[in-house]
């Protein structure tokens, strides 16, 4: 089916053409400076097929449509799909909250039973639907390329509201390629759209079915795993302080705990130690933080010693 639109019309809601998988060494299709198309070899022709029954809850892969910038880092894990011909599903809500919401979704290519993953898309919400509570105090220290764009997000005007959330979208992704590349224990990012990040869904299997890993908040580990957790959460830390950086919100509600191994997330509020004149007071709340729910469990941690540690480190 052919379908012809005004330059001005709304095609978000419509599904995209998408070829099939070409014959390996054909052309793309007809060249128009090229020979009349009946002169073609009818072996190397591409059949377009214009794809007009995606469910609802369904739409193209993404991936090609975002620059290469806006794609995770190399090299990429196996799993990443980046077949042009994958569906991207929703498989529903993980979590709601005042800044975004996290689904589940599924990108999967119908011609290759190899290439398909559930990732997490945490989306951040409409202006009229979202309420940030980020402090301006994080920001400090983050320069924001045009004036206009600062100005209106200091006014809360709606235009402002609209680059508030993209402004944290892109702190979020920013922070998340910078830690993996940091090899830090965090999602790996996989594409951001917008205001949409596309994540690594961290799981763990029970059952033989897959369930969202739970909050370390949520677990009551032995004191053999207690002890691995702190190591791991002081690794992390020490390795944030060095490259000049606070997570600023750290806490065992955004540290998931994925059998032995943790996860940290929710970074759009990193910190800069060096620019931000109240770096170091985040810092000292992620240590306490973290060393009153290692206390409660049982293994002492004193706030101030890792405190000290870290700072150590950022110097």
């Amino acid at each position: 089916m052919t379908h012809r639109h005004t330059h001005d019309a709304d095609l978000s809601h419509l599904p995209r053409a998408r070829p099939r998988p070409q014959h390996a060494g054909g052309p793309t299709g007809p060249d128009p400076a090229g020979p009349d198309p009946i002169d073609v070899d009818p072996r190397f022709v591409i059949d377009y097929v214009a794809y007009d029954d995606l469910d609802d809850g369904q739409r193209w892969s993404t991936w090609l449509d975002v620059e290469p910038l806006c794609r995770g880092p190399e090299p990429r894990p196996d799993w990443v799909v980046t077949s042009q011909g994958a569906i991207d599903t929703d498989l529903g809500i993980l979590k709601t909250g005042k800044e975004a919401d996290v689904f589940l979704l599924e990108r999967a290519d119908p011609h290759d039973p190899q290439a398909s993953v559930v990732m997490a898309a945490k989306r951040y919400r409409a202006p009229k639907h979202r309420a940030f509570h980020r402090s301006a105090a994080y920001t400090e220290g983050r320069s924001m390329k045009r004036s206009r764009d600062r100005r209106a997000v200091d006014r809360k005007s709606t235009f402002g509201r609209q680059v508030a959330a993209g402004e944290w979208a892109v702190s979020e992704w920013g922070a998340l390629v910078r830690c993996w590349n940091l090899g830090l224990p965090v999602p790996y990012p996989v594409q951001i759209d917008g205001t949409e990040l596309l994540l690594e869904w961290i799981s763990v299997t029970e059952d033989g079915e897959r369930h969202t890993a739970p909050r370390l908040a949520q677990t009551r580990p032995e004191a053999d795993l207690l002890a691995w957790y702190l190591e791991q959460l002081r690794t992390a830390m020490t390795t944030l302080a060095a490259a000049g950086l606070a997570h600023g919100d750290l806490s065992p509600y955004n540290i998931l705990a994925a059998g032995e191994r943790l996860v940290i997330i929710d970074l759009p509020q990193v910190v800069d130690l060096a620019g931000n004149p109240a770096g170091f007071d985040f810092l000292l709340r992620d240590c306490t933080n973290v060393a009153t729910w290692f206390t409660r469990r049982g293994l002492e941690v004193d706030p101030q010693e890792l405190f000290g540690e870290l700072v150590a480190a950022a110097y």
